[in-house]
């Protein structure tokens, strides 16, 4: 398979034997490897139950992994990092989810391209409008740039 370039969300809440969320992003970043581009890391509060705000970023990375091959292994660094399975939402060491790729939109049992509910997420849209603002929305034909502005238009003004 050719190299393909992914958009991988990364995100954490929960000091880990790298310290703070913000190192333990630092490190998931090496230990995926073949980063291309990584957005600078931003704060933002929690979705669901948990407390604690988040550390987040997105990495332009480029692999010769099918998508459901490199899926298995952002899981198997989310577990050597500390992750366990439990509370939706809830507090965790590090998440890692596959955004976009540039073999466009994928379907399988256990996987969607382009994630569920990037479109909706300031969070994710914020750190890849930095690293990626033209890269379109294979669902939607929509640029990042769009779907973020069109995200901070929707949330409330305090």
């Amino acid at each position: 398979m050719l190299p393909t370039t992914y958009a991988i969300a990364l995100g954490s809440n929960v000091r880990s034997r790298y310290g703070a969320p913000e190192r333990t992003l630092a490190a998931a970043l090496a230990a995926i490897g073949g980063v291309v581009v990584a957005s600078p890391i931003i704060r933002s509060a929690a979705l669901g139950p948990s407390k604690r705000r988040y550390a987040n970023a997105v990495a332009l990375v480029e692999s010769d992994e099918a998508p459901p091959d490199l899926l298995a292994r952002l899981k198997r660094i989310e577990r050597a990092f500390g992750r366990r399975r439990g509370q939706t939402w809830g507090a965790r060491v590090l998440d890692l989810d596959i955004v976009l790729w540039s073999g466009g939109i994928w379907a399988s049992a256990g996987l969607t391209i382009p994630h569920a509910a990037f479109r909706t997420r300031a969070f994710v849209l914020h750190p890849l409008v930095q690293i990626a603002p033209s890269w379109r929305d294979p669902v939607t034909g929509r640029t990042v740039r769009q779907l973020a502005h069109a995200v901070d238009r929707r949330r409330p003004r305090s």
